[in-house]
């Protein structure tokens, strides 16, 4: 037995250790788009359950939203946790993390389109397993909040636990094009900011900073454009999530979306972020990159050319 345990360690390593041909492949690349929504998510997703249920059961809080400042919290999850996800991915694979990015550099950028469906797919898979820790995590929370406020899920009356997980549209709203236009020029101001930052003839940050900027973008679109559709922004980040709570038995809450005001909204978050994408990278190009690259502007110095964040020191 012991004879044959040498070649067993010897076939993992070469199939999943670091030196494992795949590593090296696309898949390896999906692996870091994975870790990477991962972080995200926990983060961002994490504030919202603390927000909602965790703080005010634990005695930490008073009852969710009683002041705007409950917002903050979700802003700041949000944003540390774009920031860190960067930071985790961003030397592998860009760190695009969001459908929407990824669809926009395959168009404007030269991304190669068939990495394109193994990203998204990567993406998603990320935000689902994501949610389902949170859920883990915070279960006894949510399950506790929602016996203080007789909260039946799937019911009308389980949106402030749904949302937890999953974005939906304000009361205000009728009808879809109001959501639908709001994620759409939030997730466009998204991708034009993260195309400036990535353009080596702009002023792109440098020292590592690409991440902490563009966390900052994700706080700044929460702070001026949230309260409408609670700014998904990325297919993936509402997506993975809201599969997650149609399993934990949200129903038609979670899958399509039946909110009352708008009905079978869950298409709103995976279509709008993507075409808002599309357009924040032509406007870019047209009122900007173009004229760059018109002018001959050489790259800044400095930058790397592969624009990747973080330095290997191996």
């Amino acid at each position: 037995m012991s004879a044959t345990q040498p070649a067993a360690r010897g076939g993992w390593n070469a199939r999943f250790g670091p030196t494992a041909a795949w590593r090296r492949t696309v898949w390896g690349e999906v692996l870091g788009e994975f870790m990477g929504t991962f972080v995200l998510i926990m983060f961002g997703v994490g504030s919202v359950a603390m927000t909602v249920a965790a703080l005010n059961q634990s005695g930490r809080g008073p009852a969710p939203f009683v002041t705007q400042a409950d917002w903050l919290i979700i802003i700041f999850g949000w944003g540390f946790g774009v920031t860190f996800g960067v930071y985790v991915a961003g030397g592998l694979t860009g760190a695009h993390l969001n459908p929407a990015v990824t669809l926009a550099l395959a168009t404007y950028r030269g991304f190669e389109w068939r990495k394109v469906p193994h990203y998204i797919v990567a993406q998603v898979a990320g935000a689902f397993v994501a949610a389902a820790v949170i859920y883990g995590n915070y279960n006894a929370a949510i399950d506790s909040f929602e016996r203080a406020r007789g909260i039946v899920r799937g019911a009308s009356n389980s949106v402030p636990t749904f949302s937890i997980f999953a974005t939906f549209p304000a009361r205000y709203y009728g009808s879809w094009p109001g959501p639908l236009i709001d994620e759409v020029v939030g997730t466009a101001l998204l991708v034009m900011i993260i195309f400036a930052l990535i353009d080596t003839m702009n002023q792109p940050p440098r020292a590592n900073l690409a991440p902490i900027a563009v966390g900052f973008i994700v706080m700044a679109i929460g702070l001026s454009f949230g309260g409408n559709s609670g700014y998904a922004i990325n297919p993936a980040r509402d997506l993975g999530p809201r599969l997650w709570a149609w399993i934990e038995g949200y129903g038609k809450i979670a899958v399509p979306g039946d909110y009352g005001n708008i009905n079978s909204y869950m298409w709103i978050p995976i279509v709008a972020p993507i075409v808002g994408g599309l357009i924040g990278g032509w406007v870019y190009n047209f009122f900007v990159g173009d004229a760059l690259r018109a002018r001959g502007e050489p790259p800044r110095p400095g930058v790397e050319a592969r624009g990747r964040t973080v330095e290997d020191f191996e």
